[in-house]
């Protein structure tokens, strides 16, 4: 199983750590697009224009600033890095030893400045979207597909994807063919008297507890109908129909109060 996640716009700053060092990265396929895209963002975030270029408000200024330091910044693992709504319901500290082990081999973050990420991967603290046209690179999310393309079918091996992504970050990499057929985007509805709508807070809260609870759980389904078996013991899911060549999505249904 691989489980896709979107990074977060609050991030960690560390402290200690050692300055950002691709090769030790996983996927080193992505190391030249790695290097591209981080000279871009620390040429970019010292212009003086950097806040309209990057398209971020000015209350993150200083997240925008740290960006030029991209390559001495410390650096701590993807999985304290990372926080917000989706990662805290998903707590990865507070697991267990075997769903640490599971999150190790399951978990990847596609991320605009480094591509994808395992949550061992160390990188320094940035502010980056995946809908950004970096100037020296050009669009992320075209800048992204081919190299990701590359590396994660492979990481899915002839297992489930279970992708937690926004739209952004879809907009990176599409599976296709087989693969698509074996991916399962997970979406969350609200319904309140008879309609249903899109709640962010509520939906990254929730797909966070899914995805804790695949690693806690050790659970591994082979098929969307199995995947959406299993979730329906604790939740009201829907699974659409199948289509040659596409990903299947699944509904998880919360009742508003």
């Amino acid at each position: 199983m691989l489980i896709l996640l979107p990074p977060s716009e609050g991030k960690a700053v560390g402290s200690r750590g050692r300055a950002l060092d691709l090769d030790r990265l996983s996927f080193p396929e992505l190391s030249e697009t790695r290097a591209a895209v981080v000279d871009a963002l620390v040429e970019a975030s010292g212009r003086g224009d950097a806040l309209d270029v990057l398209g971020v408000p000015k209350g993150a200024k200083d997240q925008v600033e740290r960006n030029v330091d991209l390559w001495s910044a410390p650096t701590l693992p993807a999985s304290s890095l990372y926080t917000g709504v989706l990662y805290d319901a998903l707590d990865l500290p507070s697991l267990d030893a075997a769903a640490k082990r599971r999150a190790a081999r399951r978990l990847v973050v596609v991320s605009a400045l480094f591509g994808a990420l395992r949550p061992s991967d160390k990188v320094p603290s940035y502010r980056l979207s995946m809908d950004v046209d970096l100037p020296g690179v050009g669009k992320l999310a075209a800048t992204w597909r081919d190299p990701l393309d590359e590396v994660l079918p492979a990481a899915a091996g002839r297992g489930l994807v279970v992708d937690m992504r926004s739209s952004t970050y879809v907009a990176a990499w599409k599976p296709t063919g087989g693969l698509a057929e074996r991916t399962v985007a997970v979406h969350v509805v609200r319904e309140e008297a008879g309609k249903r709508s899109v709640v962010s807070h509520m939906a990254k809260h929730t797909r966070g507890l899914v995805a804790r609870w695949l690693l806690e759980t050790g659970v591994d389904p082979k098929t969307p109908e199995a995947l959406a078996e299993a979730l329906a013991a604790d939740h009201t899911v829907e699974l659409d129909q199948p289509k040659a060549g596409k990903p299947r999505r699944l509904e998880i249904v919360e009742t508003g109060t």
